[in-house]
């Protein structure tokens, strides 16, 4: 048992049990309410694609490789805080079917409510938007605004109009820490760190006051890499001088000062968009392209309402199942124990996964698309030798790396054939590290003694009111230097190397997939369609379809997300406010989600594999 799930236990317990009868007697009431209306849902019939049309892609909040299961009834509660979220996938598969669909006359990028995307990701629908361009379809970029990832993807399109009263804000990449030992000291809090390697820089923030030399030069490295990637591709598709957007980004203030304050005439004048236009002037022209609406708008059908559409029409009643299929399985964010919803990794509800595809005789190979920072030693481990019985079995298992496959994420993909990554993909960071606050001298300062016996030297190990002792010290740094040997074992047997010469690129250093290929910590650089193919080609398929393998909703997450688009906020109204159980349970969900998030990083030995520098 981890010592903070030990020290904050009964108290987590507590909130999560008033949570959960709250929230269940919520579910209840909803479920009698769509009893009533369940036959609407039978009525929905997906929008009908015009014989011609503009495809509108408007990606929502972040891009991700998939998203976070979210209950209608938590997305209530957390409105105010919680992101939305845009897959990557579906993007892609609406641009590329609509590429060779006759009835799709061009596309427009409405990117206002993009509101980030690492740079892996951007390059991966970039891909998508190129292949839709060779099939002689134009694309608009419109937006009232640019930021830095929303103008990345309209530096695709043929035409980018900006409105007269907006802007184009590119400042580059950073990472900047909020380092806390002062206030730590100031608190008289002592944290006992433990950790095997130079640049594992994710504590810290807990033991310096500003980054260390270290840090800096290996930090540096790989953020003027991607950023490279960045200017060199946007001055590429812009047809812009090479250090033009160096250029604009480091001289803006001047630059506007030329300009009068008019960053709109800034951008175009430099050659960023092509066109300043009024949304009456942007509607004039893409009637212009794509037809009148009845509605009075632009013809055109939005990416989600066209990929259902897509799936409707690629699945004929009567199919016969493919026999030759290559499994897709995604595992994106914290490693953590046990079964975790979409959105985290579970050793147990990803290893149910990979035994799936296991025992599954129309499975041929299988592709894990890894998008994590990593988290528990343990749960990785779990994960590791469940893809590597999977590749014992006979069937190829390749990784792709989406934008971050490092510490935890890359011991996972250890466990695989082949592992691709896109040269912007964070990976490495070959390290381990554990932290332990001791509370004592804040205690004592505060009147609090703490007295008592054991049996032993580790009785008061969990005692987060006492120091720890230098034998407790030992053991958890020993722990943390044996599961570093393992790792460079476990690296160093997958990539045919020696433990010595993995330790010399490891010690917590984080790559880029570019310079993870140099190292031989990668096999191939390419995007997750190539690495899909590979895989067929390792199992010897001629043709194959795509099985995307997902983790089964329970009963009660089924109803739940049937229910999901119920309009909650008529339910308020329905009871006093003084024992509404909405209103209940978002007051102790304030007080209680910082808690339990605390207990989200559950490894039993309190060791971690995580990169928190690489976290998007």
């Amino acid at each position: 048992m981890s010592i903070k799930r030990r020290f904050l236990g009964p108290l987590i317990q507590l909130f999560k049990g008033l949570i959960f009868l709250t929230q269940g007697l919520v579910s209840l009431i909803i479920v009698l309410i769509i009893v009533s209306f369940i036959g609407i849902s039978f009525d929905n019939e997906t929008e009908f694609l015009p014989e011609s049309a503009a495809l509108k892609i408007s990606p929502n909040g972040i891009l991700v490789d998939q998203k976070t299961f979210i209950s209608p009834i938590k997305k209530f509660l957390d409105e105010s805080d919680t992101a939305a979220e845009t897959s990557i996938f579906e993007l892609i598969d609406a641009i590329d079917y609509a590429a060779t669909d006759p009835r799709i006359t061009s596309l427009v990028l409405q990117l206002d409510y993009l509101t980030s995307g690492s740079i892996s990701k951007l390059e991966e629908v970039g891909e998508a938007l190129m292949r839709f361009k060779s099939s002689g379809k134009p694309i608009v970029a419109i937006g009232d605004s640019y930021s830095q990832e929303q103008y990345y993807l309209a530096s695709y399109a043929d035409e980018i109009h900006l409105h007269p009263m907006g802007s184009v804000i590119i400042e580059g990449y950073g990472r900047y820490t909020i380092y806390l030992k002062e206030a730590l000291d100031k608190l008289r809090i002592k944290v006992n760190v433990f950790r095997v390697g130079t640049y594992k820089d994710a504590i810290e923030p807990f033991t310096r006051s500003s980054m260390s030399e270290a840090s800096r030069k290996h930090t540096s490295q790989w953020i003027h890499e991607i950023w490279n990637t960045y200017t060199t591709r946007v001055e590429g598709l812009r047809g812009l001088s090479k250090g033009s957007i160096n250029d604009y980004a480091n001289n803006l203030g001047k630059k506007l000062l030329k300009h009068q304050g008019n960053a709109a005439k800034l951008a175009l004048d430099t050659g960023l968009i092509d066109k300043l236009s009024s949304r009456q002037e942007v509607m004039a022209r893409l009637i212009l392209l794509s037809g009148l609406a009845d509605n009075g708008g632009y013809q055109h059908i939005d990416s989600s309402d066209y990929l259902k559409y897509i799936e409707q029409q690629s699945k004929p009643s009567g199919s016969k199942i493919s026999m030759n299929q290559v499994a897709l399985i995604v595992a994106k964010g914290v490693i953590s124990e046990g079964d975790q919803p979409d959105g985290l990794i579970g050793s147990e509800s990803l290893s149910k996964l990979l035994r799936q595809a296991r025992e599954d005789d129309k499975i041929k190979a299988a592709v894990i698309r890894i998008d994590s920072p990593g988290g528990s030693a343990f749960a990785s481990e779990v994960i590791r030798q469940e893809m590597v019985s999977l590749k014992n079995s006979g069937k190829p298992v390749v990784v792709s790396m989406g934008s971050v496959a490092a510490s935890g994420g890359y011991w996972i993909a250890m466990g695989a054939s082949e592992v691709w990554a896109s040269p912007t993909t964070i990976t490495g960071s070959i390290g381990v590290f554990g932290i332990i606050p001791t509370f004592e001298d804040t205690l004592q300062d505060l009147g609090v003694q703490s007295d008592g016996l054991g049996t032993t030297a580790l009785s008061d190990i969990f005692q987060l009111s006492r120091p720890m002792s230098n034998h407790a010290k030992k053991i958890i740094q020993a722990g943390v230097d044996h599961t570093y040997s393992q790792f460079l074992a476990i690296v160093a047997e997958a990539r045919n190397s020696s433990i010595e010469g993995v330790d010399l690129i490891a010690q917590g250093r984080v790559w880029t997939g570019k310079k993870a290929l140099d190292l031989g910590l990668v096999d191939q650089l390419g995007s997750l369609a190539q690495s899909l193919d590979s895989a067929a080609k390792s199992a010897n398929l001629d043709g194959y379809e795509i099985l995307k393998l997902t983790r089964p909703l329970d009963f009660r997450e089924k109803i739940l997300q049937e229910i999901d688009g119920v309009n909650f906020g008529f339910l308020v109204g329905a009871f006093p406010e003084k024992w509404n159980p909405l209103s209940l349970t978002a007051k102790l969900k304030g007080f209680a989600k910082k808690l339990i998030l605390m207990t989200e990083l559950n490894d039993p030995r309190g060791i971690y594999l995580s990169c928190f520098e690489c976290a998007e």
